[in-house]
């Protein structure tokens, strides 16, 4: 398992299911001073009124998406492409090879110290030859439920399609360098990053 001192790049994947934790872990490795890429604000940006796909989105689904002010409506884009795995792909396609060419340039100009990619489809996209370790949070299912029915607005039937278009996560365990419990507390989670951010930096 490759580790990281101050003259070398480390670059740790984060990633798991819908709802089981991801950014609250990027977060604590943040916290530790790692610098973190988060492909989700990547996404965000990417299907802003300025982004390089808004009009590609568009003319695929119509404007059906857009919200009030004329941006997309990444709910009711969800809730199209979650009912139909046609759709889901066709999205895909559009996304995925403009986040991964972000994400390549942000790794690229970093050439020192630990890196964070927090990627829900970090596996799904083709990401992990880009990550040195992958760490995998993990959430008994019907906790991954309970808690994005009180996080979100989603049904439980929506948050299960979403669920279902996801790797599964045992799946994801066992590509997994670490696994996170983020079962407990956030004392608990944050505990488990320290030891492995101990272990892969020396520190």
């Amino acid at each position: 398992m490759k580790k990281s001192s101050v003259s070398e790049r480390l670059v740790i994947g984060v990633t798991g299911g819908f709802g089981t934790g991801k950014s609250t872990v990027a977060n604590f490795f943040a916290g530790l001073g790692a610098r973190c890429i988060d492909a989700d604000e990547i996404v965000h940006r990417l299907l802003s009124s300025r982004g390089r796909i808004y009009k590609k989105i568009i003319a695929q689904f119509g404007r059906g998406v857009l919200a009030i002010d004329g941006s997309i409506d990444r709910e009711k884009l969800g809730k199209m492409v979650f009912a139909n795995q046609l759709l889901l792909n066709k999205l895909n396609a559009l996304i995925h090879p403009e986040v991964i060419r972000i994400i390549r340039k942000r790794i690229d100009a970093v050439k020192a110290g630990v890196l964070v990619l927090d990627a829900p489809l970090l596996i799904e996209a083709g990401l992990r030859p880009l990550v040195d370790v992958l760490v995998v949070v993990s959430l008994p299912r019907w906790l991954q439920i309970k808690r994005l029915q009180r996080k979100t607005n989603l049904s439980r039937s929506d948050i299960i399609k979403r669920m279902q278009a996801q790797l599964p996560l045992k799946n994801k365990i066992s590509l997994a360098g670490y696994v996170i419990d983020n079962s407990g507390t956030r004392q608990k989670t944050k505990m488990q990053v320290v030891r492995i951010w101990k272990e892969l930096t020396n520190k």
